[in-house]
């Protein structure tokens, strides 16, 4: 069955699909990107920067909470976190990429592994929040739960039209 012919219901679920696809592709470029530039750019060049995005706000109100948490940060983000938090963005970010990917190439296997990987990350951000509380967390959890739901549904929809097809070569 093509899309066309789908009722609208999963026309609708199919597009919510694509476009959660779109966005979450977006994001783990993005987040991929970061890592890589963490990983390649020397740490004084990094706390540079951090500094001359806040200069002007630092300029204006230096004891503003937020100049003093900048502040703060860059004194606590030596090398070695520097590198962790490269590692960790390129790893994160890669992963989420190769699994947008083979969804989008509609690989079968990488669907149910996808659904296992969004869960994994469901757990960690839900446990990080307990310690952590960011209600940030909390909205990337229920968009990955949302996106388990989409993957789901696009699965069974994807061996619906696989059978159908091998039915109809037979």
């Amino acid at each position: 069955m093509s899309l066309a012919q789908r009722p609208l219901a999963a026309r609708v679920l199919h597009w919510l699909f694509e476009a959660s696809l779109a966005i979450k592709g977006l994001l783990c470029s993005a987040e991929f990107m970061a890592g890589l530039g963490l990983l390649v750019t020397p740490n004084v060049l990094v706390a540079k920067l951090v500094f001359w995005l806040r200069h002007y706000e630092i300029a204006d109100n230096p004891d503003e909470p937020m100049v003093t948490w900048t502040k703060q940060a860059l004194d606590q983000f030596p090398v070695h976190v520097q590198s962790f938090y490269g590692w960790y963005l390129l790893a994160h970010g890669g992963l989420k990429l190769a699994m947008v990917v083979m969804l989008w190439l509609r690989i079968l296997w990488a669907y149910p592994a996808a659904m296992v990987v969004l869960a994994g990350f469901v757990v960690y951000q839900v446990t990080s929040f307990v310690h952590s509380g960011s209600p940030f967390l909390i909205v990337l959890s229920i968009f990955d739960m949302f996106m388990i739901g989409l993957v789901w549904q696009e699965y069974r929809a994807l061996k619906t039209a696989m059978a159908a097809d091998q039915m109809a070569g037979a």
